[in-house]
């Protein structure tokens, strides 16, 4: 939800509601968890976002795991109705790290199909794409998310 640089009051009240719908999230306290997140954005920036990559690219997920990062990371980059090209590029760099199969994502997203366009060929261009991304990210400083102010009031009249 970071990756454009902005932070999104529907992005979050998203990511809050799949979170308490999803039995892999069941026992995380969604506030706590976002907000080290936002913290570790914060302080570690880039380093951050790469360290990310990195675990995600080690981690041995199931292919209904996998779907369900997809499906959050789809449904986030549209949350907010704007669909940025960092978003896209940071989607890439999520989806290079997974084991599905192009044809497995498109048989359960079939719209998304312009978000799996290969320009990612080798992995040295992974690499690049990855240092393009995180060079030209632009990762202000963003404030903790309160789920118990107004603003949370403003995200049930949406």
């Amino acid at each position: 939800m970071a990756s454009d640089g902005h932070i999104d009051n529907r992005e979050i009240a998203l990511i809050k509601t799949m979170c308490e719908n999803s039995p892999l999230f069941k026992d995380i306290n969604f506030q706590e968890e976002v907000n080290s997140l936002v913290n570790k954005i914060n302080t570690r920036g880039k380093e951050f976002i790469s360290y990310y990559f990195d675990i995600l690219g080690k981690s041995a997920l199931s292919e209904q795991e996998e779907l369900i990062l997809i499906d959050f990371a789809i449904q986030t980059i549209k949350a907010d109705e704007q669909i940025e090209y960092s978003e896209i590029k940071f989607f890439k760099n999520i989806r290079h790290r997974l084991k599905i199969s192009n044809e497995n994502i498109l048989s359960v997203f079939p719209d998304i199909e312009q978000f799996l366009e290969e320009d990612i060929i080798t992995e040295s261009f992974l690499d690049k794409i990855t240092s393009q991304y995180l060079e030209s990210a632009e990762l202000p400083q963003f404030e903790l998310i309160s789920l118990q102010t107004s603003s949370t009031e403003d995200l049930d009249n949406k």
